[in-house]
């Protein structure tokens, strides 16, 4: 596979959007990074493998899944075209993936080597502002998903996934752009286990469902959005 190709989405990200194509040209080589593509649902890194690239996305959608002892799959956050992933764990001491790396839908990779992210944080200063805001951000996403499943019942969490999208979709009946198993998977517990607070939620009255959306009945569920 040829860089060359991708070059105009690197532009576009965060971390490259100071460079032009042609000084992309120059600066990568056949030493610094390596172009891979994965297939829908490869693993791309494996929990405890060592995080010796910068990955960038450069096509498809990626997926940070946590599987406990009994097969419980916890899905932590979905990463895009332009996102960058292993910034936080390239120069630690313990630079092992927490958890897996796995390719929601065909995929291509640009796995850059570590000593050439040292290079471009030495030389660039964007670049290595960029990449610090990455870490930062990427910190935040992780602490914020596991002090929300910590603390929370997972009807509480259901209560939560219903408010964002009420208000993000600006109606009672919620459509579903997952499927039920993804949905069990983001909030970390089996689609069985959906499937029972679900029922119960109905049998209270809080809500009806069907396979492709979700209806607040009671409206006492709503937190109140408050702006500013």
């Amino acid at each position: 596979m040829n860089l060359e190709k991708y070059l105009k989405i690197l532009c576009l990200t965060d971390l490259f959007k100071c460079f032009s194509s042609e000084e992309l040209l120059l600066l990568f080589n056949d030493n610094n990074y390596k172009l891979s593509q994965y297939k829908k649902n490869s693993i791309i890194h494996f929990e405890s493998e060592k995080c010796l690239t910068l990955d960038i996305i450069l096509k498809g959608e990626i997926i940070i899944q946590k599987i406990d002892e009994d097969g419980n799959v916890l899905t932590i956050t979905k990463f895009n075209i332009g996102d960058a992933i292993g910034g936080n764990l390239l120069f630690g001491n313990n630079n092992t993936y927490p958890m897996t790396v796995t390719s929601k839908s065909d995929a291509v990779i640009l796995h850059i080597k570590k000593d050439f992210v040292l290079q471009l944080c030495q030389t660039n200063k964007i670049f290595l502002i960029e990449f610090i805001k990455s870490i930062s951000e990427k910190t935040f996403i992780l602490t914020s998903k596991i002090k929300s499943i910590s603390m929370k019942s997972l009807r509480e969490s259901i209560i939560d996934f219903l408010n964002y999208e009420y208000y993000s979709q600006n109606t009672n009946k919620i459509k579903l752009n997952m499927t039920k198993k993804e949905l069990a998977e983001r909030l970390g517990v089996q689609r069985s286990s959906l499937s029972r607070e679900l029922n119960k939620m109905r049998k209270d009255g809080l809500v009806v469902y069907d396979a492709h959306s979700i209806t607040i009945k009671d409206f006492n569920i709503i937190k109140l959005k408050i702006i500013g």
